[in-house]
């Protein structure tokens, strides 16, 4: 049986945080969940911990989050499922990630906003269209069909660290795309239903400075593992 760890990246998501936790464990699959309080100058931390998860703090950037809950992830963990701390992820559809890896058929399953349910005002334009891009350049450069960035994913705990990740800010999910496929792992992309953020407002589509930011970062990694 699979021993299934969970990291949360979350920043100032103090309403929806405990929720997502205590969904996380209701399916029963994780031993562990990990929140990363990324800087957050509400209770996110607080509300983590009430919730059964065991929290870490790193400094500002999502990939430097994700990295955080990679190095506190305990020696038993086979599978890492990352997932957001705002509520738009469905933990309840966390098997449909994790069992193609547990069965041994895949290495890296992601889920896909684009093809799956979106709540009305989930997802804006913006996101939706880089996802769509990104996964065509990836199709050209590697053979891999992506049509998401999406942050709800699971991987072989083995095979991410083999990807030598090191992006620090919001290019983190493309940079494991991307590297997975160079890789050679076997990857599977499901529909998954997405809701809206449960409460806080989004770092990326929230402003348009989060928005540019955000895409800066993007197209920074996509160029930078490009290149590799």
């Amino acid at each position: 049986m699979s021993n299934v760890s969970v990291v949360i990246p979350a920043l100032n998501e103090e309403k929806p945080i405990a929720g997502v936790v205590r969904e996380c464990f209701a399916t029963s699959l994780p031993n562990e969940v990990i929140v990363v309080d990324n800087g957050s100058t509400d209770r996110t931390a607080e509300r983590a911990r009430e919730a059964g998860a065991r929290v870490m703090t790193a400094p500002r950037g999502y990939g430097r989050a994700c990295a955080a809950g990679i190095r506190a992830l305990s020696p038993e963990c086979d599978i890492v499922v990352f997932l957001d701390g705002d509520g738009s992820d469905v933990p309840a559809l966390m098997n449909q990630l994790v069992d193609p890896i547990a069965r041994g058929t895949h290495d890296f399953v992601i889920g896909s906003r684009t093809r799956g349910r979106r709540e009305p005002g989930s997802m804006n334009f913006q996101q939706i269209l880089s996802g769509r891009i990104a996964g065509l350049i990836l199709r050209l450069l590697y053979g891999v069909r992506y049509t998401d960035m999406c942050p709800f994913r699971a991987i072989r705990r083995d095979a991410l660290a083999k990807l030598d990740m090191r992006e620090e800010t919001y290019g983190w999910n493309l940079e494991m795309q991307m590297k997975a496929a160079r890789a050679g792992l076997r990857i599977l992309e499901i529909p998954l239903n997405h809701r809206r953020r449960a409460g806080g407002e989004s770092k990326v589509s929230g402003t348009v400075r989060g928005t540019f930011v955000a895409g800066a970062r993007i197209l920074a990694t996509l160029v930078r593992v490009a290149l590799e």
